[in-house]
């Protein structure tokens, strides 16, 4: 039996290609030397993974930003406004990622997405009827050669074209379908290419396949590849799917001539059942996700053994992960503060690598290999999360009521709106300001002991105070205390909250160089002192204007968190609820009257199925966040934020949210949710995003200007605010203070003009 990985993490054990990148962005470093930390990474991995003993090893998966942006140039498949800029190819490329604004011209960058049920954020390939499709790259090659020079064979991948083609969007009268010729061909030669090298295997990744899909959709998939496979000669092709089951196309995929299959058996629910209603033909190589690429929680190889034996039932298997472990940190190695006791339960990246082995090895059936079973059961034996009686009784105490807040909607607002006084087009902003080298130092210094709580606190309120006073400055009108204290939205409440451990080295990449380091939850939540409370009261202090608390809501908290096993997400999440309930409460006390409770990862675990939306996920979600804010006064408006993901089918729900204001990211993707905004004539205020603070550029007055004038020809003018589109922590200074400057000139020449 053989192992396999699907994809590695890429930033680094200790993000060297974050700091190598955003050092080219500075301009302290070359491209070639941008390059060479590239290639220095790309070969420790491998050799990391040669010395873990994987027998298929992938190439291609590393990327500077997005491996769906690389496959999307790989193919030339760059707006022509892009091209315009006449720019190096690695510069074009950033520009597509970050956008660009500079001598060559001025750009905004692609839309960003969330990648299926993931915290990871792809960049969406935009295609118009001008563009061809035609292979012009060549990073999959030199990937393949270069290992190929280390000594170590790779299996090469590739996002396949059909999931490609349907998470792009299209400008113009052609649709995916209108591009899967040019697609053929231009897979075909990178194929042939591929087989001239002397690569033996190609993985060739499509996620879409566990979707929804229609009838036509699966045709279309069926057709593509029947002539795709047709000019793969003696290359061996690996059709990889994860995330969940392919139940609408696994018929088409085992008929169809691959050679391996790929099947998701921690996520994918009926993949199990798909194997026993249909069997697998006997010329196929099963590559079987039994070890989750997405949780840090140890394989339990009792139970995993047991499903395995089930699938070597039809056929020939390689050991395999679910996913990329791309969405796990890199590894245990570097964490030297949590106890032993702790992280023996724990399996990042590369300690997911010794289960694949350790798994081959008990299989192999040897004796002394039998040991590495009898330790995994020993392990699973032990208490290894922390109960607390007194909150599971709060949870189940809980009745439909707690779930109600009272005036409906509509009362509310009138009553907030004689209480706020606000104007028409409010202005605000999400609630981070610009983390600098100084926030980060005072942070650094505090946790290391090297200044006292004083020391901390006095820096903070200095800084609290310069961001309230340039917001006066400009004339926002609701304002924010910049968020200096908080390394990340979600890590800073898990550090105040009973029940999570936190790591110190175990980043996980979000998008580009934005990186990630997930709380763990060990035990039942609760909450023991107020988090935020002393900020926000102090930053009230400094003005006459509305002061937003600034909260994570409980969904969010636990998508980006690494969840319990042996509860619910369900539960796990009320919990969170009543402890961040408290939070609202005490600073509506304490005199805030605007309170913002953040909902960006909202969609991220939504099944991928449109039948599992509400039974699975929904139907306890959306009262979650109720349930937060149900007992506050309905003079407190509260406020929520979301962003980088398609909500549009979820538009209902999200009304039912019972916020009072909603912000969405809606920069990137053209507004296009203002269509269904308008189609359910939603009730929440709405202050969707008028630019995008992902890319380092200056909004001009007359673009954001513009920008409120396309939402108002589709939203009344009493519900609209408006806002960036996301947090301005990763932003720079200068460009944040510009652009803000001009969202409030935007905003009051438009209410002039009214």
């Amino acid at each position: 039996m053989k192992t396999s990985i699907i994809g590695f993490p890429r930033v680094g054990e200790l993000r060297e290609l974050k700091f190598a990148t955003e050092k080219y962005f500075r301009k302290e470093i070359t491209a070639e030397e941008l390059e060479a930390v590239g290639k220095e990474l790309r070969n420790k991995h491998w050799q990391l993974l040669v010395n873990q003993g994987i027998d298929f090893i992938p190439s291609g998966d590393f990327s500077f930003f997005d491996t769906t942006l690389d496959t999307a140039v790989l193919l030339n498949i760059v707006p022509k406004k892009y091209q315009e800029l006449q720019l190096s190819p690695l510069d074009t490329y950033f520009a597509l990622a970050r956008g660009y604004q500079g001598e060559a011209g001025d750009v905004t960058a692609l839309a960003m997405k969330k990648w299926f049920n993931t915290n990871y954020h792809y960049m969406v390939p935009e295609i118009d009827d001008e563009t061809e499709l035609k292979l012009v790259g060549d990073s999959i090659f030199t990937a393949f050669n270069e290992a190929k020079e280390a000594g170590i064979k790779t299996r090469p991948t590739i996002l396949g074209p059909f999931t490609l083609l349907k998470l792009a969007t299209y400008h113009g009268q052609k649709k995916a379908e209108d591009f899967y010729e040019a697609a053929i061909t231009a897979y075909g030669q990178l194929i042939q290419q591929l087989t001239q090298l002397g690569c033996e295997w190609l993985q060739i990744d499509e996620p879409a396949l566990v979707l929804d899909l229609t009838p036509d959709e699966v045709q279309q998939f069926k057709k593509l590849y029947q002539k795709l496979l047709a000019k793969k000669g003696t290359l061996k092709i690996l059709a990889q799917t994860y995330y969940g089951d392919v139940r609408d196309t696994y018929q088409e995929l085992v008929e169809l001539p691959f050679e391996g299959i790929g099947l998701d058996f921690v996520e994918g629910r009926k993949s199990l059942d798909l194997l026993e209603n249909y069997g697998l033909p006997e010329d196929k190589l099963l590559f079987a996700g039994i070890v989750n690429g997405k949780n840090i929680w140890k394989n339990n190889y009792q139970e995993t053994l047991a499903l395995l034996e089930k699938i070597q039932s039809f056929g020939e298997v390689v050991l395999n992960t679910s996913c990329s472990l791309l969405h796990v940190p890199f590894t245990l190695v570097n964490e030297l503060v949590l106890k032993k006791e702790v992280t023996n339960h724990f399996a990042f990246a590369v300690e997911k690598l010794a289960e694949l082995n350790d798994l081959k090895k008990i299989i192999g059936n040897k004796v002394e290999n039998q040991s590495l079973l009898t330790a995994n059961i020993s392990l699973f034996n032990q208490e290894r999360f922390s109960k607390n009686g007194q909150v599971a009784q709060q949870v189940d105490a809980l009745t439909e009521k707690d779930f109600i807040r009272l005036p409906v909607l509509a009362e509310r607002a009138s009553i907030q709106k004689n209480k706020l006084r606000l104007p028409v087009l409010p202005t605000t902003t999400i609630g981070s300001f610009p983390q600098t080298i100084e926030v980060k130092q005072n942070r650094a210094k505090f946790k290391k002991g090297e200044i006292d709580e004083d020391e901390y606190t006095a820096f903070n309120q200095a800084k609290i105070a310069e961001c309230v006073a340039f917001q006066e400055e400009i004339g926002l009108d609701v304002l924010v205390h910049g968020e200096f204290e908080r390394n990340d939205m979600v890590e800073y409440f898990g550090e105040s909250l009973d029940g999570y451990l936190f790591t110190e080295k175990a980043w996980v990449q979000s998008y580009g160089t934005r990186c990630v380091k997930p709380p763990i939850i060990w035990g039942d939540i609760s909450r023991s002192r107020p988090i935020t409370v002393a900020y926000s009261q102090y930053a009230q202090t400094l003005t006459n204007k509305p002061m937003k608390g600034m909260l994570t809501g409980p969904v969010t908290i636990l998508n980006w968190s690494f969840p319990r096993e042996d509860i619910s997400l369900r539960e796990s999440t009320l919990q969170l609820a009543l402890a961040i309930q408290e939070e609202v409460l005490d600073l509506e006390a304490n005199g805030i009257e605007i309170i913002q409770i953040d909902e960006a990862a909202l969609r991220e675990k939504l099944p991928l199925r449109q039948t599992d939306w509400h039974s699975e996920y929904l139907d306890w979600a959306i009262p979650a966040f109720r349930l937060v804010h149900s007992k506050v006064q309905p003079t407190t408006q509260i406020h929520t934020h979301m962003c980088y993901s398609e909500f549009a089918d979820i538009i209902q729900d999200i009304d039912n949210m019972d916020a009072d204001v909603i912000s969405f990211e809606a920069s990137r993707s053209s507004l296009d949710i203002l269509d269904a905004l308008k189609a359910i004539d939603f009730q929440t205020q709405v202050g969707p995003g008028v630019y995008d603070i992902h890319s380092p550029r200056v909004p001009s007055v007359e673009e954001i200007e513009m920008t409120i004038h396309n939402i108002l020809n589709k939203l009344p003018i009493e519900k609209v605010w408006v806002n960036p589109d996301c947090g301005l922590k990763t932003r720079g200074v200068a460009e944040t203070e510009a652009s803000l400057k001009n969202l409030v000139l935007a905003a009051k020449k438009v209410r002039g003009g009214i």
